[in-house]
This record gives C-alpha cells, structure tokens and sequence, in this order.
C-alpha cells in the first residue's frame, strides 16, 4: 500500500513540477517536493521518461473522461464548447505534459491511438453542432483544430483570464449568429462579459 501511494504521490508532484517548470526538472528535484529519497523514485520509475509517461497517461485517462463527458451532453454546442473549455483548462494545468503530448517527446508515441480517438471524437461533436445549427455551417473540424492550435500556442506568461478570453473568442468565431441559431451568440457574449475583469 505504502508503494502505492509513493507511487502516486510521485506521479502528483511531476505533474505539479511538469506544469511549474517543465519536462527537463531533473529528477533528484521531484524526489525533493515529493519528501522521498531519489532511490524511492528511481524504483518506481527507473528513466524521466518512465515518469513522464505515467504522469501522461493520467491526463490522457482525464482527457478521455472529459471528451466522453461532451460527447454524452445532449446539447450539441455545450457538447462542443465544453471540450474546448477542457482543453484549455488542462494547457493551464498540465502545460508541459501538453507540450510534450502534441509535440515531438519520445513518451507521446505509447499514446497516438488516444489521440486518434480523441480527433475522431472532436469530428463528432463538430458534425452534431453543424447539423444542429449551433455552429456557422461553414465550420469544420479543420476550423476548431486552428483554435485548439491557437490555445495551445498561448503564452501562460498571461493570465488565466486572458486565456478564457481568448476561448470565448473563438467560440464567438465559431457560433452560428443570431438568425441561424436563436439565442446562441447571446449566450456566448453573455459568458465573454463575465469573463472579463
């Protein structure tokens, strides 16, 4: 059981350190925050690389969650609109292990099923919101694929609020307006002016 627990509570911490400082923190570090002897760590997870893809697969696992979550929303725009919140939130809270899942790191590979799944899904919840008249209808995957890229692409030296700025931004560009879609671009604009200070 005490494995256990050291084992999760080292994967916690990476992905707490991961976010802070990014994938390159050496390892004698995380035992540090972790209160556990570089020895304890090294069993667990022998290479960085071990650790970094345990520490990703629990946020694919979350993103897994959080992707089935919209596709079971009957609401066709807050089934979409919520995974591009989802998104965001986690280039917040999971900065590095993002960068390392949709960039070139050698952990990402044992997760490109997941991601083709996830991309499946995203087609999905944009062909419903289309057909439904929630989004404009010459919006395509490809066009929420150029926002999340525009999320990812984000420099968190800015605030979260900028962030959730930019989202409702996007989701304005993207909403069908008013005549193709009652009550939508309202609600959208509603939530924009909570979201700014």
């Amino acid at each position: 059981m005490d494995a256990e627990l050291n084992r999760r509570r080292i994967i916690a911490i990476a992905r707490a350190a991961f976010a802070d400082v990014g994938l390159d923190l050496p390892m004698r570090e995380i035992a540090r925050r972790a209160g556990l002897g570089i020895a304890t760590v090294h069993r667990h997870f022998p290479a960085r690389t071990d650790l970094v893809t345990a520490a990703l697969a629990e946020l694919v696992a979350e993103c897994r969650e959080d992707m089935q979550a919209s596709l079971d929303e009957p609401d066709p725009w807050r089934a979409l609109s919520g995974a591009v919140h989802s998104f965001a939130e986690h280039r917040l809270q999971d900065r590095g292990l993002n960068e390392a899942l949709f960039g070139s790191h050698p952990a990402a590979a044992a997760f490109a099923v997941d991601r083709r799944e996830q991309a499946r899904a995203m087609e999905q919840l944009v062909d419903r919101a289309r057909e439904a008249g929630a989004v404009r209808p010459d919006v395509t995957v490809e066009d929420v694929r150029v926002c999340l890229g525009a999320i990812a692409s984000f420099r968190l030296a800015h605030s979260a609020t900028d962030l959730q700025r930019l989202v409702e931004l996007l989701l304005i560009g993207l909403a069908a307006d008013d005549s193709t879609s009652p009550g939508i671009s309202a609600r959208l604009h509603r939530t924009h002016r909570q979201a700014i200070p």
